[in-house]
């Protein structure tokens, strides 16, 4: 078989990771596990062909000697085939190899890497675990999987920080194994874990690797809520703490339910602990959780049991849940009552009245139980055979049940029985009661005879309820002793029987009580129990014994006489019948004075006195000897404690025993076994399903708990003894202080209350009532709530202590509680008290800001801005304060209005505390209402008892802090506009006007209007597609007008925001504010005005980029409108501009469009209002009206004067207003002036209606209107300067149109005011913007009258990318006062597209001229006569050409730079307009220059006569250098040129205005000039100072003037040449010849001439210096000289900001003169 054979491939194999590479797939790498040196190991490499297609590829051997393959072999695989390349490796040492093996197809080379490495360990786990969350002292812990990737087995061993820990924490794991680590997390502190744990594995070489644990823990909190309470004074929502069971049945269990919720996101793991009390054997509380976990935000519930044991206990306990490791506690409280059955009997007594011996009689008697608890009652009534029985005398009463007994009763029944012999006297209900009082008196114990007698012999006498009383009692004070009812437990074992005690002594005893006689055995031989009864009373008495004549046991004599204060003998016999039984009986006797036998004997009915009852409790048994007795069938209920009392006091409890079994049951107590407790009844009987009731007493003498055990025995067998456990302990009083009692308090402001909580706990199982006392000079300082209460057992009690301090000191004051049980005797209680110390501090303090003064800046109206106020207390004491605040509004506003604004400054709290030594932070809310200044005065009071708010505290107010803030309105400006497109001829001062920007400005600074802010945001608020207007501020944007068809017109404005918060605007166009409504809901017809408006927003006729925004402070924005002129006509369209939370301003965008040819001026306004100008003024400013040609062709206007003549005409012919161009044209796309004067005659306003007549176009009617004013009575207002101001106005440049490569420093410049013989100069910068491009400017004055009055330099040149060129702007008035405004357009070339024109203009005219001398012979036969018809008419010439060149081409003269539209021509004719269209396609057009950028420079200013300037602006004088004798212009041009006067006589109104004067005002004129003259001719000094003139010599440097100018000058002005100068040569002459003569006649000193020579020097100098031509020379060396440093400034080679610097060197000696000599005369 070929080693190049088809593969099997295996499972494991299918798994490699594998490529595909131009069709071939491949395993990337091809790996060697658990090589040996020295043998070699084969692995396969599996090519597959996966393309449709058969490929073929080669490959090259590995470079490495260890590993190889067969030689190469070109390999051709078909689609879907595979093949086996087998690779042997073949190692030599013991280390890791790799090569690879390549293959070449004709796509490319791809390449399979072949590695062999060594076994190594290696661990794979997780980088990083996140753990759950977890409480502090929690555990939380997530496994994740540690596996064995490598290739040898692998002992690993885990070290991490604390809390986590690894688990296991060591280990071995073989290659490929795998386990799981546990981490355990287990904090101590709440905090962001994120810690590397280290696994260190490997044998030979350590290796590490570390997983990064991810871990959170925090502190749980956690609440308890109890389920279903409702307690008053308890929030809905919030959690209570206490969990009240009420009143429960004893002996049963309630339960209810307590959740306990988890606020934190961590599970907390609780506690439930109870305070352990070692005298609570049984709580009557239980829980059934001890411990549990509270979820995370989830809740635990835990039940809560209660079975209270004591009937009338009232218990509480508390239940503390802790949690996170003890540092957290959460207490529940729990509280409930024990109630008992309410047993009553329906009557007090019941009488049985009398019967006769062997009869009987029922009575009926009710007993019921209130209760809901069931009641076990039991009638002590033992006897068979009794004078009174019951039917049930005992049984069960269930809760709120009624039952009727038919039997009398024991205690409470009563009757008498007569026999034959016997008629006692009946003893009715008044006797118990008399009898009652007579015993508590002692008087019970002498017979009745006795006591009648007593009462007849006047011993004893009868008291006002009828019983008796002796004598000496009455005589005393104290009054007679009365029966008292006493507490029934004691009345019941207190009987002188079953105790030693007995409330009142007997009248008759029976000894003894009980008896067993025990086992007898034979029945005939019991022997009978004596039994001795004792009289105990003065009088003879009878006992008588009622026998059951059944009954086992009977007394012997049945009746039987006693003497007073003597005892009888009876016997018991006991006669058993029947063995291995139980034997129990009660026998009742009665014991009577004798001589109550018959009522006869009875004087005085209050003396009867009732028989007493004789019981004896007789037991025995006949079981023999080896017979069991009967086994008792019973329930025991008997309580583990005695009821908690305190020392030396009797408690009570019961004990329930039943008989369930079917057979007697006899009980016997030892009460001898256990002395200090009784029992009663001691002995007796339970009949078969019957019960009985004992009661227990003991008297604890002390708090220790003391055990008591009583036996007791049933069925008379020791066997059947049960031995009860019960414990008592006396409770003594013990009340619990918190603090071991002492309270402190912190320090208190005088005069202020602080209140704390304290806490006092009764500490023991009886309820205590507490009294504080507190000393009566302490109680205006310290109280506490509540003074007294009860203390349930075991409860604590929070009460409240308040300390109010007078004065500064530190204060030690003492308060007892006193404190008692609360059911003792209130005539002697037992009190205890306890002594509290109280420790506090008076202390003064004071508030104070942490900062003063808080500016918040501006703030928007209407909106909110928050501060926080940091209240400091420095002192040692808590401070309760109440803060105010006093508002002050200051600005330009209505001061009436303002002042009853609401507050606009809101405090979160205006009263609270401030702990000593910190801070409290107060949170002030602003809301300004209006754009003004507010300022917040806050000031604060500190309370006291007396002033607790801001009435009371307004004397003790002191200032705080300051707060200010102003309220803006969110606006901006527009701070710069420039036209584009067919708008790009209007200047900027004309685009202000035409949108109205000054306004718009105006209108921004203003407030808002409230029906402004109905929509403070943009809204879809309109139905209709005329959306409602709420804004008075109506704006016009008027985009001019264009011819159809132009490009549109483009205004790009620049909005900044100036203020200081961000402003947020939109342009809303109609559609904008309508809201989407459904197509039924919409309004089918609609008006013009709606179609109009539809029609310009379907097509964009308007349209704003962007038309929204947001400005930040100081930001910039630039925004494009646009109006398009695709429709001839007026577009309007209304357009809102809604500035957020401010301005609605309504912005009428207006724009026309004209036809083509059509002539259009478009007025900007009806409307046109001159300077103010003051009367009086000698030579009135020019002003300017603009008019803008918006069609395609020039306009011619006329001015029509008729009105301008008529207002003459009324004002004395005084030209008021003079029209300078009533005629003119105004080229296509150029803004045209009108010049006026307004010259006013009156202080008033001048209004004239002109119309402005349109050859061709519309006409309009123009007011303007014109205001005079007084400067003499008016304060000069200089309003020219206002509006001119004189320093230069940097308009805004930062606007570029596309394109734009340059800009200029500014975009408009004023001159101010200027005297007409002055002129002024402006620098302005030209920026090239380009970095790559040269542009070439070029200036443009618009008139010829601006460029005689402007001058610009340079006004071409070119600029170099990143260059500015200086350009200086110079005005100098024409002579004549006006205003000047005039725009200059600054034209902008690209260098490179100028290059390119000329060149193709020069080619194309090359071209041309060419052309015009060429032209070639077509025709083949030169021999035949042409026609001249056949010649063309536009060949100028002819030339031979060589037959391979003859085509005929014609020429013709090339057509204007549009295409001329294509005539229609007949359908006939196409192949006609095909040759022409080819023909025009040869057709070379001549080159069009590139389209300028124009930049427009605004240039104003105003020039006054000198006349006016001097008086106007006085102080701005000496700023202008005055040349008016000279001029740039010849001065043949202002007074020789006849048309130049014409021009000035018709620019000069006041010559106009004498010329056509009246012959009186011509007259006068003469007269006034006729006297001038003759005073002139009459001054001779006028004369000598003429002559004196002619004498100035002519200046040397009068050269400097072209011989015309000089000439004319010395012609008009010879007399002011000084006669000096001009003789100068001969004046040298002169002096040689008369020094010859002087040194001959005289002898005049050198010093004498020296000095005169000087004089002379001097005198020239000075008299150049006033020469007008020598001051222009100066004043244009200075300019210069100045433009120069400019222009070195502006390219950095001078700093003029720099410092000077002052260099001082030593003088020279050689620059010493003493004595300076004159220099010799000059000579010229």
């Amino acid at each position: 078989m070929s080693p190049l054979q088809l593969p099997k491939l295996s499972a494991g194999k299918a798994k490699k990771k594998k490529g595909i590479f131009w069709g071939i797939e491949v395993t990337k790498t091809l790996r060697w596990h658990g090589w040996e040196l020295g043998k070699e190991t084969i692995k396969h490499l599996i090519l597959k062909n996966v393309r449709e297609k058969t490929q073929k590829l080669s490959y090259r051997c590995p470079s490495t000697r260890f590993f190889f393959t067969l030689f190469p072999q070109p390999i051709i695989l078909r689609p879907g085939i595979s093949l086996i390349l087998p690779i042997v490796f073949r190692p030599i040492e013991k280390r890791e190899y790799e090569d690879k093996i390549c293959f070449k197809k004709d796509e490319g080379e791809f390449s399979v890497t072949l590695r062999a490495t060594l076994p190594h360990p290696c661990l794979s786990f997780p980088a990083a675990v996140q753990l759950p969350a977890c409480a502090v002292h929690n555990v939380t812990e997530i496994t994740f999987p540690v596996r064995n990737i490598g290739d040898l087995v692998t002992v690993f061993h885990w070290e991490a920080p604390s809390p986590f820990y690894m688990i296991p924490d060591y280990s071995i794991l073989h290659p490929g194994a795998e386990c799981m680590v546990k981490v355990v997390f287990q904090p101590k502190v709440a905090a962001v874990y994120d810690v590397a744990a280290t696994c260190l594995f490997g044998s030979e070489e350590k290796r590490k690797r570390t997983i990064q644990l991810k871990a959170l823990s925090k502190y749980p909190y956690l609440q308890v809520n109890v389920v279903g309470e409702k307690k008053e004074g308890v929030q809905p929502g919030k959690f209570q703490d206490v969990l009240c069971f009420g009143s429960v049945p004893v002996g049963t269990t309630v339960e209810k339910r307590v959740e306990i919720f988890n606020m934190s996101v961590v599970d907390a793991p609780c506690r439930i602990e109870r305070a352990e009390d070692p005298l609570l054997q049984d709580h009557v509380f239980s829980c059934d959780v001890s411990h549990g976990i509270v979820p995370a935000k989830g809740k635990l519930v835990l039940r809560i049991r209660f079975q209270p044991q004591i009937v009338g206990e009232h218990s509480i306990d508390y239940f503390t849940i802790i949690s996170a490791g003890y540092l957290l506690q959460t207490v529940l409280k729990v509280a409930g009552s024990c109630k008992g059955p309410s047993v009553s009997l329906h009557q007090d007594s019941l009488d049985f009245d009398w019967i006769n011996l062997g009869q009987s009689l029922m009575r009926m008697l009710e007993i019921s139980n209130t209760s809901d608890v069931p009641a076990y009652y039991q009638f002590d009534i033992g006897v068979t055979g009794s004078v009174f029985s019951l039917d049930r005398p005992c049984g069960v009463l269930e809760g709120t049940t009624t039952l009727v007994l038919k039997e009398p009763l024991y205690v409470d029944f009563f009757g008498t029985c007569h026999s034959d012999t016997a008629k006692p006297a009946i003893l009715q209900a008044r006797h118990l009661s008399w009898y009652r009082t007579n015993m508590v008196r002692g008087l019970t114990f002498y017979p009745p005879d006795i006591v009648s007698a007593m009462l007849k012999d006047g011993q004893l006498q009868m008291d006002e309820k009828g019983a008796l009383m002796l004598l000496p009692e009455v005589s005393q004070d104290k009054p007679p002793k009365e029966y008292f009812e006493v507490d029934s437990m004691t009345e019941y074992f207190y009987d002188g029987e079953t105790s030693d005690m007995a409330l009142f002594p007997p009248h008759v005893s029976v000894s003894p009580r009980e008896y067993d006689f025990g086992c007898c055995l034979p029945l005939h031989k019991v022997k009978p129990l004596p039994l001795c009864v004792t009289n105990h009373t003065k009088g003879s008495i009878t006992v008588f014994w009622t026998l059951s004549h059944g009954s086992a046991f009977q007394v012997s004599p049945e009746m039987c006489d006693i003497p007073p204060l003597k005892s009888s003998a009876f016997r018991v016999i006991f006669k058993p019948t029947q063995l291995n039984t139980l034997y129990a009986a009660e026998v009742e006797g009665f014991a009577f004075y004798k001589v109550l036998r018959h009522y006869n004997n009875i004087e005085e009915d209050a003396t009867i006195c009732p028989s007493w009852c004789l019981t004896v409790k007789l037991r025995a048994h006949t079981f023999e000897e080896g017979r069991e007795h009967f086994i008792p069938q019973y329930i025991l209920d008997v309580p583990k404690t005695f009821p908690p009392v305190a020392p030396n006091t009797d408690t009570y409890c019961s004990m329930l025993l039943l008989n369930t079994g079917t057979s007697l049951i006899t009980f016997c107590v030892n009460q001898a076994a256990r002395p200090s407790l009784l029992v009663k009844p001691c002995s007796g009987y339970i009949p078969p399903g019957g019960h009985q009731i004992f009661f227990l007493s003991t008297h604890p003498v002390n708090t220790l708990s003391q055990q008591h055990v009583l036996p007791l025995q049933l069925n008379s067998h020791p066997g059947y003894t049960k031995e009860i456990a019960l414990r008592s302990c006396g409770e003594s009083l013990n009340l619990l202080l918190e603090g071991e009692g002492n309270l402190y308090f912190k320090p208190v402001y005088i005069g202020t209350s602080f209140t704390r909580m304290y806490t006092i706990k009764n500490c023991t199982r009886l309820p205590m009532v507490f009294t504080w006392k507190i000393r009566q000079s302490d109680r205006k300082i310290l109280s506490v709530s509540p003074t007294a209460g009860i203390l349930q057992p075991y409860e604590a009690l929070a009460q409240a202590w308040t300390f109010t301090p007078d004065k500064e000191i530190k204060y030690l004051l003492r308060a007892k509680v006193f404190v008692r049980r609360k059911n003792t005797d209130p005539m002697c209680p037992e009190t205890v008290h306890y002594a509290l110390r109280i420790v506090g501090e008076g202390a003064l303090g004071t508030i104070r800001a942490e900062k003063e003064h808080l500016d918040l800046g501006t703030v928007l109206v209407g909106d909110l801005q928050s501060c926080t106020i940091v209240l400091l207390n420095d002192g040692i004491c808590s401070l309760k304060y109440i803060l105010s605040v006093e508002q002050l509004i200051t600005g330009p506003s209505d001061s009436e209005e303002v002042c009853s604004d609401p507050l606009a400054l809101e405090l979160e709290h205006c009263s609270g505390t401030i702990p000593a030594r910190s801070r409290a932070f107060v949170r002030v809310t602003v809301r300004p209402a209006r754009q003004l200044h507010y300022t917040w005065s806050i000031k604060y009071a500190l309370c006291s008892p007396i002033a607790t708010d801001l009435t009371s505290t307004e004397d003790q107010q002191q200032p705080l802090c300051c707060i200010v803030a102003t309220g803006v309105y969110p606006t901006f400006c527009i701070t710069d506009a420039c036209s584009a497109g067919s708008g790009s001829g209007i200047s900027k001062l004309h685009l202000w006007r035409l949108f109205s920007l000054d306004m718009l400005n105006k209108y921004l600074k203003q407030d808002p209007t409230p029906s402004e802010l109905i929509y403070r945001v943009p809204t879809r608020h309109s139905t209709s597609l005329n959306p409602p207007v709420y804004t008075p501020l109506l704006l016009d944007f008027n985009f001019g007008a264009a011819p159809i068809g132009s490009e549109p017109t483009l205004v790009m404005l620049l909005l900044e925001n100036k203020g200081v918060v961000p402003v947020e605007w939109a342009f809303l166009f109609p559609s904008d504010q309508k809201m989407d409504m459904e197509h039924w809901a919409e309004d089918a017809e609609f008006s013009s005005c709606e179609l109009h408006e539809m029609r310009i927003q379907d097509n964009q006729l308007f349209s704003v980029s962007p038309k929204s925004g947001k400005l930040l402070p100081g930001q910039e924005e630039s925004i494009q409108l646009s109006h398009r002129h695709d429709f001839t006509g007026i577009d309007r369209l209304p357009v809102l501009l809604k500035v957020s939370y401010g301005h609605e301003i309504l912005l009428n965008f207006s724009g026309v469009t004209v036809e083509e040819g059509q002539q259009y001026i478009h007025f900007t306004s009806s409307k046109h209002l001159f300077t103010p100008i003051a009367i009086g003024t000698s030579h009135p400013p020019k002003q300017i009206y603009e008019l803008y040609n918006g069609g395609s062709v020039p306009v011619i206007f006329e001015v029509q004067l008729d009105e301008v003549m008529k207002i003459q005409k009324e004002n004395f012919q005084h030209p008021v207003f003079v029209c300078l161009t009533p005629r003119g044209e105004i080229p296509p796309g150029i803004t045209g002036h009108i010049e006026w004067i307004f010259s006013p005659l009156e202080a008033r306003t001048y209004v004239v209606d002109v119309p402005i007549h349109i050859p061709g176009g519309e006409s309009a009617v123009i007011t303007f209107k014109g205001e005079g004013y007084d400067p003499n009575t008016i304060e000069e207002t200089a309003s020219s300067s206002k509006i001119l101001p004189p320093s230069v106005f940097s308009g805004s440049t930062k606007l570029t149109v596309p394109g734009q490569a340059a800009t200029l420093s500014h975009g408009r410049i004023c001159f101010g005011n200027i005297p007409d013989c002055a002129k002024a100069s402006r620098l302005v910068f030209l920026n090239n913007i380009s970095e790559s491009k040269t542009v070439v400017f070029a200036w443009q004055i618009s008139t010829c009258k601006d460029k005689r009055v402007l001058q610009i330099a340079p006004e071409v040149g070119v600029v170099q990318p990143g260059e500015s060129i200086p350009c200086f702007i110079t005005l100098q008035p024409s002579g004549t006062a006006s205003f000047c405004s005039t725009d200059l357009v600054c034209e902008l070339y690209i260098q490179e597209s100028l290059v390119q024109y000329e060149r193709e203009l020069q080619e194309w005219e090359k071209e041309k001229a060419r052309q015009a001398v060429e032209f070639t012979i077509t025709e083949k036969d030169l021999g035949k006569q042409k026609s001249p018809a056949g010649r063309s008419s536009d060949s100028a010439e002819t030339k031979i050409l060589p037959e391979s060149k003859a085509v005929m081409r014609r020429y013709k003269t090339l057509p204007p730079i549009k295409n001329h539209p294509t005539p229609n021509q007949p359908a006939g004719h196409i192949d006609r307009r095909r040759l022409l269209d080819k023909e025009s396609s040869q057709v070379w057009v001549k080159p069009q220059p590139p389209r300028p950028t124009l930049l427009h420079l605004g240039v104003t200013g105003t020039a006054y006569s000198l006349e006016d300037f001097s008086n106007k602006f006085t102080s701005e004088l000496h700023k202008y250098f005055l040349s008016w004798p000279f001029s740039n212009q010849p001065l043949e041009t202002k007074f020789v040129d006849g048309r130049r006067d014409k021009d000035r006589t018709e620019m000069e109104p006041k010559r106009l205005s004498l010329a056509a004067a009246s012959k009186q005002e011509l007259q006068i004129v003469t007269d006034i000039l006729a006297g001038v003259i003759r005073g002139l001719l009459e001054n001779t000094q006028l004369h000598d100072a003429i002559r004196s003139t002619l004498d100035e010599p002519i200046p040397y440097f009068s050269q400097f003037r072209c011989a015309e100018s000089a000439e004319l000058q010395d012609r008009r002005q010879c007399s002011r040449v000084p006669s000096g100068v001009s003789a100068l040569p001969d004046l040298y002459a002169e002096k040689d010849g008369e020094r010859k003569e002087m040194r001959q006649e005289t002898s005049l000193s050198n010093d004498w001439l020296e000095i005169s020579h000087h004089e002379q020097l001097r005198e020239q100098k000075e008299t150049i210096s006033r020469q007008p031509a020598f001051r222009s020379l100066v004043e244009l060396v200075l300019e210069n000289t100045l433009q120069n440093i400019l222009i070195e400034a502006s390219r950095g080679e001078v700093m003029l900001t720099a410092q000077p610097r002052v260099i001082a060197l030593p003088s020279s000696p050689s620059q010493r003169i003493t004595s300076p000599a004159p220099p010799p005369p000059s000579r010229a």
